[in-house]
């Protein structure tokens, strides 16, 4: 496989990642292979998430594709993709000692260090922050931090009164978002190449009590590129340690510099 044509398979993969819309800056630091150094059991904010997603390709074609997140917020976070016939796509594996993704039936993997996860070398992939990622499964929408700087009414078609926001983060980037009963309808920023990038939520569940999004769209320049279905939720789980390992064979090719 080229490094063009991986690249458009790396596209699809990464706009699982649900938060492409917030993410700024770069690793950094030496790269480090993701090693098991803490306890098997999880923190009782521990969380289990089960989603479906749908990748709508330029040509007008789409792939389906199911997911589990495995998490304990801020510390690690493991996630799988398979296929068609439960063939495994892709496994991610975050710890704070440094990050492995890994392609099975393309027998090639990446690896860094940092919360951003991401192919460095081609700049129109987005970069993955992976706290974020887990964060929507949390029910949180909405970056961390973020300064408002103005807010104002709207009405919609059946006369609800709906708060739109514009705020920046840290780094001066800028938000809009529009909000409804202390639900967030829908938020946009530019991405890294200056495009425009939206997120829509079209329906909240309740998964374990917390209200949750569970239909979610992201939208580049007027085009729908992913959908997100979130199956189910479940938290205060414990899991094995074998979750905190990913073999890599030697055979594998790695990319990313």
């Amino acid at each position: 496989m080229t490094l063009a044509r991986f690249g458009a398979f790396l596209r699809g993969l990464f706009l699982l990642a649900l938060l492409t819309l917030f993410l700024t800056g770069c690793t950094g630091g030496r790269q480090a292979a993701a090693k098991v150094t803490e306890s098997a059991e999880a923190p009782v904010d521990s969380l289990k998430a089960i989603f479906s997603l749908t990748i709508y390709a330029p040509d007008g074609k789409t792939q389906d594709l199911d997911a589990v997140l495995f998490s304990v917020p801020n510390k690690r976070y493991r996630m799988e993709l398979t296929g068609s016939l439960g063939i495994g796509v892709a496994s991610l594996l975050w710890l704070e000692s440094g990050w492995q993704m890994v392609f099975p039936t393309e027998k090639m993997y990446m690896n860094g260090a940092g919360y951003m996860v991401g192919l460095m070398t081609d700049p129109s992939l987005p970069l993955v922050h992976i706290h974020q990622v887990a964060g929507l499964f949390e029910g949180r929408v909405i970056p961390e931090g973020l300064e408002e700087i103005s807010m104002r009414d709207s009405a919609n078609s059946d006369s609800a009164v709906i708060k739109i926001h514009e705020a920046r983060d840290a780094m001066t980037r800028h938000y809009i978002y529009a909000e409804k009963d202390g639900e967030i309808l829908w938020l946009e920023t530019l991405g890294r190449d200056g495009k425009t990038e939206r997120l829509n939520i079209e329906e909240y569940k309740e998964f374990s009590g917390v209200k949750t999004p569970s239909k979610i769209s992201f939208v580049r320049e007027s085009e729908q590129f992913l959908e997100l279905r979130v199956k189910r939720v479940s938290r205060g789980k414990s899991f094995g340690s074998g979750t905190w390992r990913l073999n890599i064979p030697r055979s594998f090719q790695r990319i990313g510099g």
